[in-house]
């Protein structure tokens, strides 16, 4: 009775609908309390059966139940993108659904809520529902709307952007495709002709691009919204709204700022976008357009926004042009085709980025990559200033493909590394566009954009219907099958040239055997005098070409195909095959296919007995990857007054079709000093292998690494033993790792060998993250000798501090035994932090670390182990302390409490107990930084 109830309240409110075409029609009636942030609604739904099949149950996507815990897969992928926010918050900051009652076909309806996807709903009903038949859903529930911070929509400030706030049908095609929330705005559903009435406080109003009406009653402000055939509705909800109306034949509404132009420039530029975009997509279906900052923010034009206000790159026009441009195209694609999301992306994102390049192209042909920095003394040297703004996308995409950090273009959008989904997939997509226009013609290209807008503009439809729309003759099998279904990369080679007559015979060799068209060019004094398109081929062809007037031969001279090296693209036919001028430069630089390339940069190491040491780091290494690199670092040492130094010569390789993601041999070595007046040099050959994930989201890695390190010290009259002057270790070590935000876990598995010793060793460590952002961290090794003749503790396994035979760590005063230095530590082996009577095992060495979370940097470590010497009883150690872990794993200090020495806080001179971890390795910081971007 009290359901039925609820029935005839829903239908009294107004919100009883019958469609009258197959568009699916949703009514709602909501309250907005902006005390408990809370939207209490009344909703219709008339779903339109568009299937050939007869359906029991409809889904519904509930993405605000998202929020409601942390074991959702919204949350779960906030973990993977190491955020933890989301899993530390406080439960009325998460949002949620409260269902009060669902009914279909004017019946009380059943409902589930799937375990695994929780903002998924899915109703029974009562009866079938035939093709082409509807049913009306009815809904009362609330929903708390989430704090803005976990995915830029939902609460701040009493400020709402609401988005994917009520429920919405899912899409049937030949299955149901209903799919959870993942933050990546990829909600997939039909179009639907919407009606809205909402109350909200005095005092608030709505942007939204629905048309609208309102009007006063009491302290509420009622407002009455309508809007057709539509995939979604945005509202902004404020009491100061920040959005402006440009009012072109497309009403455009924004609250993305520009402070430095004034309404009628922003007017003009707007104007242009949309004519520039309805010259190939046609016009824009309705007749208002909502683009809101937050959405611009988290799809940004990359190289804009990130940097500080005070680097002004760019002319404000081109600035914001730009910007407007690239959220202008987004949202006008996404509410002109019905694209899958999540499963088909690519079209979508490649004509957006298509059109970024030819407007630019168009009306920005003299901007460059780096700005205005460009025409600077000193900067237009490099060759980053001499390139177009558009050259952006050819080397991000470089740099991707080149370190096989790319993935194919038909991936799942969920599958896709966040590198790759905001960034390289899109640029790759439009950079595929951009080269079938180069192969085609741009008409043809153009022509195939209008027809297929045309066609199934406000329908769903697949990518593969625009290929098949172009009207060429050309076979495009290789860019259907290989450029969009492949993650191999372009790599043309011009491998041998014969004259023969008044020809010249060109062999080419395609290097990645992945077939696709390539322009060969004849160039004289730098002008073309001959190009043409070479059909796909997987190996090596041959080809004649006319040698009159060439002096040299080029291929893919004008960058239309996305090839990852252009290095080799080059033959000089008067017989200097492969000369390139020297260029030197300070820092780095992007890679120049026309120049041997130099870089030199000052640099500065410390160490205690060296002190500064001054130096200058000369490299061949690009920004791009390259397969051979080298690094010279000569330097002065400013406290011993002695020249010192390291070297790095790597070759590294990414195979594309392997279980190996990167193989890398190199050679290293140093030469500095250990000691006061004594120095050591090492050399050290090497060979990693780095095997591929699972996919380029799996965090987990395998790394097997060889390596023979050869040390040379120098001994002084008082020290040492013979054995630690000159001696090689061979080394191979196994690692395994898995991480993600909460937790972590590595596993290391080392063999070494050498004259007077072999050992092995095993170091795993956990890590969790749990309530309220505490985290526990265990940590055990265990190493064992398998023969030692050594005389001395240099080469035994360390309680506290490793004596680093093999010169792998940053140690500041390697050799101080008391002082500053000497409270360095690097939590390797035992991992004691306590100084203690038994400090080295020349049998085994066990120990166990663990460290548990008070506070938000402050722990509390305790170490236990066992230190077994030749002829003496196991020792057994231990010791707790306080930890400071202020940047993890590269800054923290240590503050002892209790150990076998007893109460350290009572023991005099407790200031040189306390331990530091410090690590200065930029390498370390970088990836610090880096995580959950790729």
């Amino acid at each position: 009775m009290k359901k039925g109830l609820v029935h005839l309240l829903l239908l009294s409110a107004g919100l009883c609908y019958t469609a009258h075409s197959q568009t699916n029609a949703i009514r709602i009636k909501a309250q907005l309390d902006t005390d408990s942030h809370t939207l209490d609604i009344q909703q219709q739904i008339v779903f339109h059966n568009k299937a050939s099949v007869s359906l029991t149950a409809l889904y519904l996507h509930n993405w605000p139940n998202a929020f409601k815990d942390s074991h959702t897969p919204l949350a779960k992928r906030f973990v993977e993108d190491h955020k933890k926010s989301f899993q530390f918050s406080k439960e009325k900051h998460r949002g949620h659904t409260k269902i009060m009652y669902l009914s279909a076909a004017g019946q009380p309806a059943a409902w589930e809520v799937p375990r695994a996807s929780p903002d998924l709903l899915k109703v029974l009903l009562n009866k079938p529902l035939e093709p082409s038949d509807s049913v009306v859903l009815s809904a009362q529930y609330t929903v708390k709307i989430p704090r803005d911070r976990f995915t830029h929509y939902g609460v701040a400030n009493n400020q709402y952007q609401l988005r994917y706030w009520y429920l919405i049908p899912a899409v049937h095609q030949g299955q149901w495709k209903p799919y959870s929330h993942l933050n990546m705005d990829d909600l997939y559903a039909d179009l639907c002709d919407y009606d809205l009435t909402i109350d909200l406080p005095s005092g608030y109003q709505i942007s939204s691009d629905l048309t609208s009406s309102h009007r006063q009653h009491g302290n509420k402000t009622q407002y009455k919204m309508t809007g057709n055939k539509r995939p979604e509705i945005q509202l902004n909800i404020t009491q100061n709204s920040s959005y402006q109306t440009y009012r072109l034949h497309t009403e455009i509404l924004t609250d993305i700022q520009a402070n430095n132009l004034d309404s009628y420039q922003r007017t003009l530029l707007l104007n242009r976008s949309l004519g520039f975009i309805e010259k190939y997509l046609g016009s824009f279906p309705r007749e208002r357009l909502l683009l809101s900052a937050v959405e611009y923010e988290k799809n940004p034009v990359y190289g804009l926004g990130q940097l500080p206000p005070f680097l002004k790159l760019y002319d404000p026009d081109f600035e914001w042009d730009v910007k407007m441009l690239k959220i202008l195209s987004k949202k006008y694609l996404e509410n002109l085709f019905l694209f899958h999301p999540r499963e088909d992306r690519w079209l979508m994102d490649g004509i957006q980025t298509y059109l970024m390049i030819k407007y630019v192209e168009k009306y920005y042909p003299d901007v460059k990559l780096i700005g205005a920095p460009s025409q600077y003394w000193g900067i237009r040297a490099y060759h980053a200033a001499s390139l177009p703004f558009n050259a952006r996308y050819q080397y991000l995409y470089r740099f991707a493909a080149r370190k096989n950090l790319d993935q194919a273009l038909t991936t799942r959008s969920d599958s896709l590394s966040n590198f790759n989904r905001k960034i390289i997939s899109k640029y790759k997509a439009g950079l595929g566009i951009k080269y079938l226009e180069a192969y085609l013609g741009e008409e043809v290209l153009r022509k195939g954009l209008v027809n297929f807008s045309n066609k199934y503009r406000q329908q769903f439809v697949h990518s593969s219907r625009f290929v098949e729309m172009l009207e060429t003759s050309k076979d495009l099998d290789w860019f259907k099958e290989d450029f969009l279904q492949s993650d191999r990369h372009i790599d043309y080679t011009i491998q041998d040239v014969s004259k023969q007559g008044d020809s010249l015979d060109v062999r080419i060799l395609n290097k990645h055997q992945n077939p696709a068209p390539i322009a060969l060019y004849g160039i004289q004094n730098h002008q073309v005098k001959f190009k043409k398109w070479l059909a796909p081929f997987d190996s090596l062809a041959s080809f004649k070409i006319p040698s009159k007037g060439i002096d040299r031969l080029s291929l893919n001279y004008e960058s239309e195909v996305p090839e990852v090296n252009t290095k080799n693209n080059w033959y000089n036919t008067t017989g200097k095959l492969g000369h390139r001028p020297l260029q030197i430069r300070p820092i780095k630089d992007l890679e120049n296919p026309h120049k041997n390339q130099l870089f030199f940069k000052p640099f500065l190491v410390y160490n205690y007995y060296d002190g500064a040491a001054l130096g200058v780091q000369l490299m061949n290494n690009t920004i791009l990857h390259k397969d051979f690199t080298y690094q010279l670092s000569p330097s002065y040492s400013t406290k011993s007054k002695t020249f010192s130094g390291a070297y790095a010569l790597l070759y590294q390789h990414y195979p594309e079709q392997a279980g190996i993601h990167a193989l890398d041999i190199g050679l290293i070595g140093s030469n500095y000093q250990y000691a006061k007046n004594l120095q050591y040099n090492t050399f050290t050959p090497f060979a990693m292998v780095e095997f591929k994930r699972k996919n380029l989201r799996h965090t987990a890695w395998n790394i097997l690494l060889g390596s023979y390190t050869h040390v040379n010290r120098e001994i002084g009259a008082l020290q040492a033993h013979p054995e630690t002057n000159k001696y090689g270790v061979l080394n191979l070590t196994y690692s395994y790792g898995k991480t993600d935000v909460l937790r972590e876990f590595y596993g290391t598995t080392n063999l070494q060998y050498s004259r007077t010793f072999s050992k092995i060793s095993f170091t795993s460590k956990f890590r969790k993250v749990g309530y309220r952002n505490k985290s526990l961290e265990c940590r055990l090794f265990t190493g064992l000798f398998l023969s030692n003749q050594t005389e001395t503790d240099f080469f035994s396994f360390a309680l506290d501090r490793p004596s680093d035979y093999l010169f792998q760590y940053s140690y500041l005063g390697r050799s101080e035994t008391s002082g500053f230095f000497s409270q360095q530590i690097i939590i390797n082996e035992g991992g004691f932090k306590s100084k203690l009577p038994v400090a080295y095992a020349n049998q085994w060495l066990s120990t166990l670390n663990t460290s548990i979370g008070l506070q938000r940097w402050l722990e509390i470590y305790n170490d236990i182990g066992w230190v077994k010497n030749k002829g003496q009883k196991a020792y057994f150690a231990h010791e707790n302390g306080l930890r400071l872990n202020l940047i993890k794993d590269i800054a923290e200090i240590y503050f002892p409490i209790h150990s076998n020495n007893g109460w350290e806080l009572s023991q005099k001179d407790y200031h040189s107990k306390i331990r530091f971890l410090l690590v200065s390795k930029p390498e370390k910081i970088y990836h610090f930084i880096k995580r959950g971007f790729y």
